[in-house]
């Protein structure tokens, strides 16, 4: 039933977004060099490796980690990657991973393919099992402020709930969130 919830509704957003997502692929291009999209390696269900597609939001020479990890990620923002990542348009284009099968709309968020720490936490707690979302609890209880430790908490009670009415709370809350842009650090 989720998985064809997912092939429906990403398949929907995909049809309603497209013009809105080519000016944004368009808006990227013309305010930085390099393509619009950049596809972000990215731990999937069973730890295989995915690539995620999102607007791309920084320069192209900018090093490949998490963004609290940089010493000042301001830097490294193109002129409207702020803007992208505070109203999340930035994550759109996964609804194509969403339509493939790599993700889910709900689901715990994919690590990058070099955050071991977060990666080892949820396989060590099978949560490695678990298809990756667009969204997820740990994305509407705080987002970037969370300890990995409270992101895989998290995780760990989204697994124990999961059902289809959890799905749609998640991604009521998420849309709520999001005009609210709350819970975003850059």
């Amino acid at each position: 039933m989720k998985r064809l919830i997912d092939i429906m509704l990403s398949t929907l957003l995909l049809l309603m977004l497209s013009i809105p997502m080519v000016v944004i692929g368009l808006a990227v291009r013309l305010t930085s060099t390099g393509p619009a999209i950049h596809w972000s390696k990215r731990i999937g269900r069973f730890n295989k490796v995915i690539a995620m597609p999102k607007f791309r939001t920084m320069y192209i020479d900018s090093p490949d980690i998490a963004t609290h990890l940089m010493d000042d990620p301001k830097k490294y923002l193109t002129p409207i990657g702020s803007f992208l990542r505070k109203t999340s348009l930035d994550e759109v284009p996964q609804l194509w991973s969403v339509f493939l099968g790599d993700m889910s709309l709900v689901g715990p968020r994919p690590a990058l393919f070099n955050q071991h720490d977060l990666v080892t936490l949820r396989t060590n707690n099978a949560l490695h099992k678990l298809r990756p979302g667009l969204t997820g609890l740990a994305q509407i209880k705080g987002r970037d402020h969370l300890s990995i430790e409270d992101k895989v908490d998290y995780d760990l009670q989204y697994n124990r709930k999961k059902c289809t009415l959890f799905d749609i709370y998640i991604l009521l809350i998420t849309v709520k969130k999001i005009f609210k842009k709350s819970d975003i650090s850059h």
